[in-house]
């Protein structure tokens, strides 16, 4: 992890929300809004994009090729048959020397989890550092709990181990990596 902090320093002082948010040097995350401005696609050089959402319509540009993972944000959707196969293609996009853009409709929940996936997988980061980064990159970031399910079931697929845990909160089940932030919420 520490490599891809020294190499993309900038991105932890002016994270970008509403644009194209960069995790690697071949990956960003968006929302759907975003995903489909021309200028945004082409002025960083994206050559894939992975809609994942039921809900956002891709504008198709020339010379970008579109995945659809039809996937809703809902706690019961299965994204984890999702993770391997993206975290596959990005990186063979990143092979090609493409660039690939993960969308869903806010950024937030479902392309972040799938941004996570491939850094677990092809960074061998653990979930809590993999979530850290993507965090640090587009901090608006929050799956929800059953991605959170999931993704702490790939990394025991992936490592042998977990980093995060689901626990219980006063309001109810949550990571264990958000215990902080609901002590603060619930001291306010």
């Amino acid at each position: 992890m520490n490599t891809l902090f020294r190499a993309f320093p900038i991105l932890f002082r002016h994270p970008s929300m509403y644009g194209l948010s960069r995790i690697t040097d071949s990956l960003f995350i968006s929302n759907g809004e975003a995903a489909n401005n021309k200028v945004f696609l082409y002025a960083n050089q994206i050559t894939t994009v992975i809609n994942v959402s039921v809900e956002v319509v891709n504008t198709y540009f020339p010379d970008i090729y579109y995945i659809h993972v039809p996937i809703t944000d809902c706690p019961s959707s299965c994204l984890f048959d999702f993770f391997d196969p993206v975290a596959d293609k990005i990186h063979a996009v990143e092979l090609n020397q493409g660039r690939t853009l993960v969308h869903c409709v806010a950024g937030i929940s479902r392309s972040a989890a799938l941004c996570i996936a491939f850094l677990m997988k092809y960074h061998s980061m653990s979930l809590a550092n993999a979530h850290a980064w993507v965090k640090a990159c587009r901090p608006i970031i929050r799956p929800n709990n059953g991605f959170w399910r999931q993704l702490i079931q790939y990394e025991q697929k992936l490592f042998g181990k977990n980093s995060v845990q689901m626990v219980q909160s006063p309001l109810g089940v949550i990571p264990d990596l958000y215990e902080n932030e609901i002590r603060v919420m619930i001291a306010l």
